[in-house]
């Protein structure tokens, strides 16, 4: 009986592994604004509704300031094995996987980089961002896969124009 109850003990522990092993959730990391940079532009990544990361399938974390450098990144890299994308809610700053996001793209809306494309977590929150945003276009996970990644130029303008003209001495941490 002893026996028994010992094998049946032992393969409900076996189970129980090989189930936990399957399970494991990749999260994303916190950002550390004192030592993270964008693994495109080497910009300083602020702990922000802009930031985005990539999880490799070693484990390995990397960074992004902005949506654009990550799809940079990502198409730079197609042979690169990712366990996850993060993104962050617009509003909230709350880590989404990427594929479950709703995108925004607004030419004006500024972004650190420049390329103008926001996230939600919701599409209900994107498209009332994009009703108050005339000229946005709603976007899914698969169309930034196909998406055509342009900086917008005058806005980088702009923001280098600006970074340089602070009164004050102080420069942002993205321009």
């Amino acid at each position: 009986m002893k026996k028994k109850l010992f094998s049946f003990l032992a393969l409900v522990g076996i189970m129980m592994s090989i189930t936990a092993c399957g399970n494991d959730e990749v999260k994303p990391v916190a950002i550390n604004e004192a030592t993270d940079t964008c693994e495109t532009c080497n910009m300083a990544v602020v702990n922000d509704q802009h930031a985005t990361q990539i999880i490799l399938e070693n484990g390995k974390s990397m960074v992004f300031d902005d949506i654009g450098c990550m799809y940079d990144w990502i198409h730079a890299n197609e042979n690169k094995q990712m366990d996850a994308q993060f993104v962050r809610d617009y509003n909230d700053k709350e880590w989404i996987l990427g594929k479950d996001a709703t995108y925004v793209y607004n030419p004006s809306v500024k972004t650190p980089m420049a390329y103008n494309v926001v996230s939600f977590k919701d599409k209900a929150s994107a498209e009332e961002f994009a009703t108050e945003n005339e000229g946005s276009q709603l976007m899914s996970a698969n169309d930034l896969a196909d998406y055509g990644w342009e900086q917008n130029h005058e806005m980088m303008k702009k923001q280098k124009m600006k970074k340089h003209s602070h009164s004050d001495g102080e420069e942002d941490s993205h321009m």
